[in-house]
């Protein structure tokens, strides 16, 4: 059995553009990056986005683009880490493939991101990343398929074990 497609969740730094880009070479289907998806058609960076509009109104924006935008038939599609807030957009991402929520501690977030400043990083004013991560830890969970442990991982070493999982459950 083949798998239409495969969507990845999970927040900043958890590897969803460098495990996505693997698995689509890989299995020779597209990649695709919704932040770069979002930002080409806006013509304007994910911060600069939310410098203007505000978390609330740019979890919309993401919500409405996820939900709409063109995707390939069968492609690997890494997704922003905020985009679980948008149910239509998850309800779409569902239904197109199956969801891995690519999972790593509030640790390994802050040693694998620096530039929380800069990447449009979708939060309340103030809010703490501690209080997000658990905010979305969740939200996450809720709208996997399979949740695969990456703390300690390389990109490679996560490419082998969802692979391993997909075989062992059929699906690939």
């Amino acid at each position: 059995m083949t798998i239409p497609a495969l969507v990845l969740i999970g927040m900043p730094g958890a590897g969803k553009t460098t495990v996505g880009e693997l698995l689509a070479t890989r299995w020779s289907v597209p990649f695709v990056d919704t932040d770069q998806l979002l930002e080409r058609q806006s013509g304007e960076s994910l911060q600069s986005q939310l410098d203007r509009l505000g978390y609330l109104a740019m979890r919309a924006v993401e919500e409405e683009f996820v939900a709409t935008c063109a995707l390939p038939p069968r492609a690997v599609v890494s997704t922003g880490g905020s985009v679980i807030y948008g149910p239509r957009a998850m309800q779409r991402l569902r239904g197109y493939g199956v969801c891995v929520y690519l999972e790593i501690s509030l640790d390994t977030v802050v040693e694998r991101v620096a530039n929380w400043d800069s990447r449009g990083f979708s939060c309340a004013p103030g809010q703490a990343l501690a209080e997000v991560y658990r905010e979305r830890l969740p939200l996450y969970r809720n709208y996997a398929d399979v949740t695969l442990p990456c703390d300690d991982l390389s990109a490679e070493q996560v490419v082998q074990q969802l692979e391993q999982h997909l075989l062992q459950a059929g699906l690939r």
